[in-house]
Parts: C-alpha cells; structure tokens; sequence
C-alpha cells in the first residue's frame, strides 16, 4: 500500500537540509513565564526486571491524589533534561531521539493533583518546572476530544505529547516523520515504565480527535499538534 514508504528508511534521499544551508537552529523548548517549580524526588526503586513484568495498559485509577514529587518523577523519566549545551542547542534528554532533536513537548492536563490546581500545564525540562497555560476543570472536554473514553478523564494528569516537527525536520527533511513516530514511541514506554515503578497506571491513546485536543492545549495545528497522549493515576 502507498503509505507503508512511510515507514521505510529513505536517508540516502535527504538532502539540501536546513542545517545543510546554514539556518539557525529552532530552540529545544519555548520559553516560560509564570513557572511552577518541581521538587526533587527520590522513588521509583523497583527492580527492573519487575518493573518490566508488572507493566501493564491501565484503565481504571482510584481517586487518590498523585504527589508532587511523583509528578516530578514522571515528568523527567520522560523528557527530563541530562545535559544542555546551549551555545550548540543541543538538548539530552532521559529518553533517545533522532539526532537528539527531541520533537515534543509534554502538556498536563491536570485533574488530581496534590498541590496543583486543575488545568492545562506545559513541562519545562530546561527549568524542571510546569509552564500554566489555563485553570478550568477540563474532564468532560477531554472524553468528548478522546472520542468517548471516559477512564481518560477518570485519571489523576493526562499527559498530552505535542509533536514540534520542524526541530527534526531542520536536520532530516522528509525522513523526520518516520523518527518522529518513533520518538513517541520511547517516550511513552518510559511513561509506562516509571508509572509501574511508583504503583501507577497508564494507557496510550492514539485516538483522538485531532482538532479538539490541538484547541484544547492551545497548539496551532499546523506547526505543533497532538500526537499521543496518555492519562495516569493511582491503582
């Protein structure tokens, strides 16, 4: 079928890049106003092989409360920052990318968490903090977004992956789409993998409504949108 050449590799074919014609370079993350800084933590000390053969797709979350300090672990399992080098932006991140260009941004949609009102956050891993973007109780317009399912609305966070595809395509053209995908991939497996850790429960969720989540979030559509996200919470 036509669209299976998306998922072969095409790298001989790239050329006359970006990079290649010397156009700066676009910056790792947006800036951040109004941000709310997270604590350090010290949990998710499961043995690994554990972790592994725990991991499962959860639907169903209790009512309690995720903790800051468990948020902040989450976050930075999944696009936390190792090394930065500015003068260069080149970013390091806890999960691989394509030439460490790293295409996503992580928003919350915040539900029930310990210390933090409800709303819609965006995560600085440059600052380790979260960026506010609105305050409302979001639950019934992230089901309707989510084409029904209810258990995403049920969740503690909901964390919504918006993809920036020009940082990858700069340096890889066309070939960006494939890694971008893949990208995702990484990222949500540690999701799932640091939620196991600390006794949480997450699910993917590929299927959206791609216009009512990119308006949700407050992303264009065009330059940055949607491309996974996944709730979590207690169990």
């Amino acid at each position: 079928m036509k669209n299976r050449e998306f998922l072969k590799s095409n790298w001989m074919a790239i050329k006359d890049t970006d990079r290649e014609k010397g156009i700066e370079k676009p910056d790792v993350e947006r800036d951040c106003g109004n941000l709310i800084a997270l604590p350090s933590f010290n949990m998710g000390r499961k043995p690994f092989y554990q972790v592994v053969k725990e991991r499962l797709s959860i639907r169903k979350y209790s009512k309690e409360p995720l903790t800051l300090e468990e948020l902040s672990f989450l976050l930075w399992a999944t696009q936390g920052v190792r090394k930065y080098i500015e003068k260069k932006k080149v970013i390091f991140r806890t999960v691989p990318s394509a030439g460490s260009t790293h295409p996503f941004d992580t928003y919350l949609i915040v539900f029930n968490i310990d210390k933090v009102e409800k709303g819609i956050y965006r995560y600085s891993g440059l600052n380790h903090g979260l960026c506010e973007i609105k305050k409302d109780s979001f639950e019934t317009d992230v089901i309707e977004a989510t084409l029904g399912q209810r258990f995403v609305g049920e969740s503690a966070v909901v964390f919504v992956w918006v993809a920036v595809p020009y940082r990858t395509e700069w340096k890889y053209k066309e070939e960006s789409y494939k890694t971008i995908a893949i990208d995702a991939g990484h990222v949500c497996q540690n999701l799932y993998l640091a939620a196991t850790a600390i006794d949480c429960g997450t699910c993917a969720v590929a299927a959206y409504d791609q216009d009512k989540m990119d308006k949700l979030v407050g992303v264009d559509g065009e330059d940055e949108f949607v491309i996974y996200l996944a709730p979590v919470g207690k169990i």
